[in-house]
């Protein structure tokens, strides 16, 4: 019997990560012959380490996700730099720009999400291109461009203050740039943070150097000036990086007919409207998942590459626990679940503005469900870990906060084999396990194999402590 068919339209992080797993699966192709297409011309790679590579702290080749010859070592038919002209539902065909076609008995959209750009005047120029001095914040090709036109000393202005928005702007700051961040909400990261770690974290970034404009939207933009925000003040700009959010990249299922509801409308098995038709990562809505987080991703690619490949027909999708990290030099700051809503739960807080502390906790029948935690890393290792097991949270909560409780588990031996560990790069203690069987059994050896300790580094300490 031949190998079932299975392409994927999307060669970002969701689209390479399915690919991955169906091969963990299925290593010599027997049940499946995968064809990957990406628009963009380079490998795929993590988009959660582009803050380093704005910073200067990791040259972009390190956030590669594959080497050059993986889709040969890994029998995949990868097809870089062409999109999708159609997709043919019912001859099962897909077009693409090169004028080839590919036929499919299963289909992946793995589309992502664009930036999204606010209507605000001058931002795009009549031809509706960016204006000459505006660039967004999303693909490694952005960060080529922020690159290109930034120099030290140099006044940036920075719009959209969410996880991205800081991260761009604590990068810009790190390259000597004079930095604004705007922001029309009146705290920081409002998706993740309450409104006092939101006001601790824009502390933070002031004392840092950053100077934080809250509650402010910008009303025009002037090339080679900058911008004027409602209140009528003036933001100098050489350069305007947008970081306002994402919008799922949904135009070609909208013309293959299939039902979306801001993303592509999924089920718990990944099938959109045409059961024939998947869709995983930022493109995709599903009930349990939060757009524009790399974890829900990944985790979906995991369960579909269970389906496709029959490794187990039992696999389902149900969500994915929400945990952030900020990647920023300087700063140190987890959000985890929902801190938004407590109230069928306990709250425990503390708070050192000063010092840039800050932790609030939120626990349902004593676990962990909800916390922000700044400048406090301990805290914020032991929060996670209650808050990933499910444990009970010790009984002395501010020693928890202190990062003096009890640990929800020992060491990595005591975690299950799907915990995360990394979540930079979604390292679970069973790929290390793996790694360690193969040979890696010292943390280079270890971070070359996984990527593990790659990213933020936080993890470093617990793996060397597992490794010893």
């Amino acid at each position: 019997m031949s190998p079932r068919r299975v392409v994927v339209v999307g060669y970002g992080m969701a689209g390479a990560r399915f690919a991955d797993e169906v091969r963990r699966r299925d290593p010599a192709g027997d049940l499946v012959a995968l064809t990957v297409v990406g628009a963009e011309a380079h490998p795929a790679y993590n988009r959660v380490l582009l803050s380093g590579v704005l910073a200067g702290s990791m040259p972009a080749g390190a956030i590669s996700l594959h080497a050059a010859d993986w889709a040969s070592q890994a029998q995949v038919d990868l097809r870089t730099g062409v999109s999708v002209r159609e997709i043919d539902r019912e001859a099962r065909v897909v077009t693409l720009s090169d004028k080839s076609s590919v036929d499919y008995d299963a289909l992946v959209l793995a589309t992502g999400s664009r930036a999204w750009v606010p209507p605000v005047d001058g931002l795009r120029g009549e031809n509706g291109s960016l204006a000459p001095d505006v660039a967004t914040f999303r693909e490694l090709d952005d960060c080529a461009a922020i690159l290109r036109q930034v120099r030290p000393g140099a006044p940036v202005a920075v719009l959209g203050g969410g996880l991205l928005g800081v991260e761009a702007a604590r990068g810009l700051l790190g390259r000597g740039c004079l930095v604004t961040l705007v922001h029309p909400v009146g705290h920081l990261m409002e998706r993740q943070l309450d409104p006092g770690g939101g006001a601790v974290l824009a502390r933070t970034l002031t004392g840092l150097g950053i100077d934080v404009r809250l509650g402010r939207l910008a009303a025009r933009h002037v090339v080679g000036d900058g911008l004027e925000l409602d209140d009528g003040s003036a933001v100098p700009a050489e350069l305007v990086v947008v970081a306002t959010g994402v919008r799922p990249e949904t135009a070609q299922a909208e013309a293959a007919g299939l039902v979306v509801d801001r993303g592509v409308v999924v089920d718990d098995l990944l099938r959109t409207s045409d059961p024939r038709v998947h869709a995983i990562g930022d493109c995709a809505t599903h009930p349990g998942t939060q757009a524009g987080l790399v974890q829900p991703a990944w985790d979906q690619a995991a369960v579909l590459a269970d389906l496709v490949t029959g490794a187990d027909p039992a696999a389902r999708y149900r969500g994915t626990p929400t945990v952030t990290r900020l990647k920023a030099r300087g700063v140190d700051l987890a959000a985890l679940g929902d801190v938004h809503s407590a109230d069928s739960g306990d709250v425990v807080a503390v708070q050192d503005s000063a010092s840039g502390r800050y932790a609030r906790v939120v626990l349902t029948d004593d676990r962990v469900t909800g916390a922000v935690v700044i400048g406090l890393p301990d805290a914020a290792a032991a929060v996670t870990q209650f808050y990933d097991t499910g444990a009970p949270a010790p009984t002395d909560r501010l020693a928890m906060l202190l990062g003096r409780a009890p640990a929800a588990t020992s060491s990595v031996d005591d975690l299950p084999d799907d915990a995360v560990v990394c979540r930079c790069n979604t390292v679970t203690k069973a790929r290390l396990v793996a790694a360690r069987r193969s040979g890696a059994t010292d943390l280079p050896a270890l971070a070359a194999r996984t990527r593990a300790t790659t990213g933020c580094g936080s993890c470093a300490d617990t793996i060397r402590d597992w490794l010893a």
